[in-house]
């Protein structure tokens, strides 16, 4: 494998994870980019605990604004607490939040079986099951742990 081809399993990989995320609350039409944006936030967040907006639109590169919306939405889940940081008031942190929402519980137990099957074209349980099995060995080795 090189670069590229990693890159774009990356790329499909992303994809395969929206389709298997659950509808959004309220029939809210599907994710599609901001679903990346806010997990991109997400998961510097859980990475970076106790890091300003400012400072995960640098190491994103996302614009500020982009950023802010997506602790906007991350904190309305649940997911992430703010606060004034204690150094300068005018900066605000963001942390994961320590408890579990009902929104996050149910987007982390969405199962990944169903886009996996559609992304390979096949729903044998012995492929689905050596795939899941790899991505479970990808994410032991290369995800921040506070992510999972």
């Amino acid at each position: 494998m090189n670069g590229v081809e990693l890159f774009l399993l990356g790329r499909t990989l992303m994809k395969i994870g929206e389709e298997a995320l659950p509808e959004p609350p309220g029939g809210a039409a599907r994710y599609a980019g901001s679903a990346r944006l806010v997990l991109i936030v997400a998961s510097d967040i859980a990475a970076h605990p106790d890091t300003a907006v400012g400072e995960i639109a640098a190491r994103t590169g996302l614009p500020q604004s982009q950023v802010s919306s997506a602790v906007a939405r991350l904190k309305e889940a649940g997911s992430v607490q703010t606060s004034p940081d204690p150094v300068d008031r005018r900066r605000v942190l963001v942390r994961q939040s320590p408890e579990v929402s009902a929104r996050v519980a149910q987007v982390r137990a969405a199962g990944i079986e169903g886009a996996l099957a559609v992304a390979m074209g096949s729903d044998d349980p012995q492929r689905l099951t050596e795939v899941v099995e790899a991505l479970e060995v990808l994410a032991r080795n290369l995800m921040p742990q506070s992510a999972t």
